[in-house]
């Protein structure tokens, strides 16, 4: 198992339990995060036997977005092929988090800002404590307010007025608003959101483990097509190799016997 610097890794079975560890700086992402996160969930696509991942961060906040106090300190010396490289690097790490086969639970508490919010809309599925803020930080610091996948997920999840909204301003997103756009699906207090996060990966954990990596990319492929029939012609054959998996015909001959046992 890879030793990280910026993060902690705990395994729970099949599920891992990943958190940012950067809280005396809000858990910002600097070069080595970046990096750390990008091995990590690059090496995912190779590791079949972590099914599900929960994604929180250590401290009073999920993840404040970029490290401005570090980047700070570099960005006069960065000519444009240097300001690419760092750019491709954020961009890549969502990348990576949409291509692992595993799902993706982000736990939020606190503030997810600029990176942060990217990594929650990375996520499969979010759960936010009452005190959870999101924003697209990004336009308030002089850039355009669609970075790192931020401008293809939020339309997709909240529309695109909602969207153009978030982005153009910078406004925060409170938990009980998010709830209510469906961009998290549950609000829990902070003492318990440890214990839903288990909650929700032993639910996830129930599926077939093709079934549920499937349905990931499934979903994934389906945002990129603009046609009913191209995406029933994705999930056609997935569940036609479904049903051929020993995991499909072994759990119908447990429904069948418990029926008949009726």
């Amino acid at each position: 198992m890879a030793t990280y610097t910026t993060l902690r890794l705990e395994k729970r079975g099949a599920a891992d339990w990943l958190s940012l560890n950067r809280p005396s700086a809000l858990n910002a992402l600097d070069p080595v995060m970046v990096s750390e996160l990008h091995h990590y969930f690059t090496a995912l696509e190779r590791d079949p036997s972590v099914r599900v991942v929960v994604l929180s961060g250590q401290g009073k906040s999920f993840c404040a977005g970029l490290d401005l106090k570090e980047i700070g300190t570099r960005i006069e010396a960065m000519d444009e092929t240097a300001v690419w490289a760092e750019q491709r690097s954020l961009s890549r790490l969502i990348i990576a988090m949409r291509r692992c086969p595993q799902p993706i639970l982000c736990l939020l508490h606190g503030s997810a800002s600029g990176g942060g919010f990217a990594l929650a809309l990375a996520s499969d599925i979010r759960i936010a404590t009452p005190d959870a803020r999101m924003n697209a930080a990004f336009i308030q610091v002089g850039l355009t307010g669609c970075d790192v996948g931020v401008s293809y997920h939020l339309p997709h999840m909240v529309g695109s007025s909602v969207a153009a909204e978030l982005l153009m301003t910078g406004r925060f997103l409170c938990a009980e608003r998010a709830y209510g756009l469906g961009l998290v699906s549950e609000i829990v207090p902070s003492e318990e959101l440890s214990a839903c996060g288990e909650r929700w990966a032993q639910d996830l954990l129930k599926a077939a483990p093709m079934g549920l990596a499937l349905t990931k990319s499934g979903l994934t492929a389906a945002l990129g097509v603009d046609r009913l029939e191209a995406a029933v012609e994705i999930e056609d054959r997935q569940q036609a190799l479904m049903a051929n998996s020993s995991e499909f015909k072994a759990r119908i001959r447990g429904f069948l016997n418990r029926m008949m046992a009726r």
